[in-house]
């Protein structure tokens, strides 16, 4: 859990290693008050996505899709065009906002809706709308790939 969100946040590995101490730092500080009548996963995903998107806020950059889908990582050209389809999906959740990224990620992770809304305190019909839209920003997203591909 914690290495996706510190992945989905951090675009080197340098701010990786430095995010994710910051989130084992809150963790620890706020385990104090961790109420056990939650479970515990709801409340350790939202502490590490609310560091994560205040860490996303205070570097105050954006880099285009198109660059965060072509970033160096792994050698992946010889797995095809899976390696590329999921370049193209690091992209497109690396361009969303930090809140919308925060969702993904939770339903990724096979989260309920009600769970995802617990950590992101938001409503279950506004996380079943979010990801609604996502879907159909990605779905448009991937067509037009397709038709660049012809």
């Amino acid at each position: 859990m914690l290495g996706q969100v510190v992945h989905a946040y951090g675009w080197t590995e340098d701010e990786r290693r430095d995010l994710e101490a910051d989130v084992v730092a809150h963790l620890w500080k706020a385990f104090g008050g961790y109420d056990r009548g939650r479970p515990f996963s709801t409340w350790m995903y939202r502490i590490a996505l609310n560091v994560a998107i205040s860490f996303s806020r205070r570097r105050r950059e954006l880099v285009p899709i198109d660059e965060a889908a072509s970033a160096p990582g792994p050698d992946l050209a010889a797995a095809g065009e899976r390696a590329a389809q999921l370049r193209s999906l690091h992209g497109f959740i690396s361009g969303l906002p930090p809140l919308d990224r925060a969702l993904v990620l939770l339903y990724l992770d096979e989260r309920s809706q009600k769970e995802i809304a617990e950590v992101l305190g938001i409503t279950e019909s506004n996380v079943s709308t979010k990801i609604h839209r996502i879907k159909r920003r990605l779905r448009e997203r991937m067509g037009e790939a397709e038709g660049e591909e012809s």
